[in-house]
């Protein structure tokens, strides 16, 4: 019976027929769909969820289900609060139901419309920036891709072609015209009907929708001319800042220059500052600026410490400095900030921003598919 509810969570109007029941066909246009609608109290904040989960190497980590690390999760965002740039090891493949945004790949900007999917690999820097103040909702489908590589079929990363070919030119929005969306939206729903897969009959069949959906992305791309080698090479630059990192993240209030970073690296200056904005999306300063807002957003949400120290903490050479910075960035003054998080908690609906812990150890890199599942079974095995 909890299942059936789920199944009917996410409906369209007019007339609030189940999604899943719609007889959506391939190829209608974006003009001819019908309004999703989501219940609101079905959906987490993108914000107060995503962003403090995010690690000291800008890595998101999701908390998924260790025997069946798959995951679909309603979301709601506005522009009053942005996330900093990111990348995560899953695989992400979204769908924007309401409102229109951005998606800020590396350094692209990409437009994404109602109706439209977005498709974002483990290597990429990225974020969503809202483009109006209304609230905007999304399906977020995350997964694993050892969940696809580790049942031992000879064509299994097969599968997962697309998420290899993401160069700087690679097309991450698939257009609502083309009908992908709606389908792909239609089996994230029935996989998501099947969650938690609690058991081995539920997580083959998670699986299996899963498959169906990733066939239909290999078909979209079949013609894209990106090469694995991309992937190789994008990873590759991540792992070589891995050590400036770890050293911003226990060296946040101190003050760190380019060539400081560059000298972390073993590279020259004007070397460093390409490597680095071409890895992560970012010029390294604006990087480390947007890293310390961030520190100091999760001091201002859990502690009662003051501007000042606060300031100094998070490497702003004074209090009003601080203040204009993390105004920029974030939109409202720290004091507002601060306010606006404890209302929240208040009143129930959590805070702003959590504590996260900050990680020195060595990233988890994702391994390609010719290396086999053995990072997957390792981390099966802590958990």
């Amino acid at each position: 019976m909890g299942r059936s509810k789920k199944h009917t969570e996410l409906s369209v109007d007019p007339g609030k027929h189940d999604v899943l029941t719609s007889g959506w066909p391939a190829g209608r246009s974006l003009a001819a769909s019908p309004r999703i609608h989501i219940p609101k109290k079905s959906c987490k904040d993108h914000f107060s969820v995503l962003e403090p989960q995010i690690n000291a190497q800008g890595v998101h980590k999701w908390p998924f289900d260790v025997f069946c690390p798959v995951d679909v999760v309603f979301f709601t965002g506005d522009d009053r609060q942005r996330i900093r740039m990111n990348r995560h090891e899953y695989f992400e493949v979204s769908y924007l139901c309401s409102g229109s945004a951005d998606y800020h790949i590396q350094d692209r900007l990409l437009p994404w419309g109602e109706g439209d999917l977005a498709v974002i690999g483990s290597t990429l820097y990225h974020r969503i920036e809202w483009r109006s103040s209304s609230p905007v909702t999304t399906v977020g489908l995350f997964f694993e891709p050892d969940m696809i590589r580790c049942d031992g079929a000879s064509d299994s990363a097969e599968y997962l072609t697309p998420f290899f070919l993401q160069d700087s030119e690679f097309p991450h929005i698939v257009p609502a015209e083309s009908g992908v969306p709606r389908e792909v939206l239609e089996l994230m729903l029935r996989l998501r009907s099947e969650l938690p897969a609690s058991s081995p009959r539920a997580r083959l069949t998670v699986k299996a929708y899963l498959k169906m959906l990733l066939v239909l992305l290999v078909n979209q791309y079949a013609s894209y001319a990106g090469k694995v080698e991309t992937f190789q090479r994008q990873q590759a630059a991540l792992d070589r800042l891995l050590v400036l990192f770890r050293y911003l993240g226990e060296n946040c209030g101190e003050p760190i220059q380019v060539h400081e970073a560059a000298r972390i690296c073993g590279m020259s200056g004007s070397y460093f500052m390409n490597f680095f904005k071409q890895a992560t999306g970012l010029p390294f300063m604006k990087y480390l600026t947007h890293y310390r807002v961030e520190r100091a957003q999760t001091l201002l949400a859990n502690t009662d410490e003051s501007m000042a120290s606060i300031s100094q903490q998070t490497g702003f050479c004074d209090q009003s400095y601080f203040g204009m910075v993390f105004r920029r960035t974030v939109g409202m003054t720290p004091a507002a900030y601060r306010r606006r998080s404890r209302d929240r908690s208040s009143t129930g609906c959590g805070p702003m921003h959590h504590t996260a812990p900050v990680s020195s150890g060595k990233l988890s890199l994702l391994l390609p598919p010719w290396q086999g599942n053995q990072a997957y079974r390792a981390n099966s095995t802590k958990a």
